[in-house]
């Protein structure tokens, strides 16, 4: 089994960025790279679509909060992986209005070494993070 772990201080408070990544349907509003999800079995299954059709399942396995963390595992994806569990928790920094985002997995590659899933995942998650930190911290371009 192989693990890997990314984190980031993001200049927001705990509140604010969980609220905007705490619900499990979420995604789209912070990842561009997940344009779409839906929510099915009582909102514990979501169903995303990625920037190139992929389609990848997940189901909630916990949910806490108070706490600021949820983790959840792959029902269905095109990763070369097997027993996929991630867990995503917002921290408090204390003394400042910041707060530590961090995201984990751990999984079992198949069909490749322990050091290219942990490349993959560790990439997507930093990425994630990169991204969540530009959607709370750069002002809306639209017009």
């Amino acid at each position: 089994m192989a693990t890997t772990t990314a984190s980031l201080d993001i200049p927001a408070s705990p509140e604010r960025v969980w609220q905007l990544i705490g619900g499990f349907d979420s995604l789209p509003d912070w990842l561009p790279y997940i344009p779409t999800s839906e929510l099915s079995d009582g909102g514990r299954v979501r169903s995303l679509r990625n920037e190139d059709g992929g389609v990848i399942v997940e189901r909630l396995e916990a949910f806490d909060d108070k706490a600021r963390t949820y983790s959840y595992s792959i029902l269905q994806a095109p990763f070369p992986v097997t027993g996929y569990l991630s867990t995503l928790t917002v921290h408090e920094t204390p003394g400042q209005d910041t707060a530590r985002v961090e995201w984990s997995g751990t999984f079992t590659p198949d069909g490749i070494s322990d050091d290219e899933a942990i490349a993959l995942f560790h990439g997507i998650y930093a990425d994630g993070l990169a991204a969540l930190n530009h959607t709370l911290t750069v002002p809306d371009q639209r017009v």
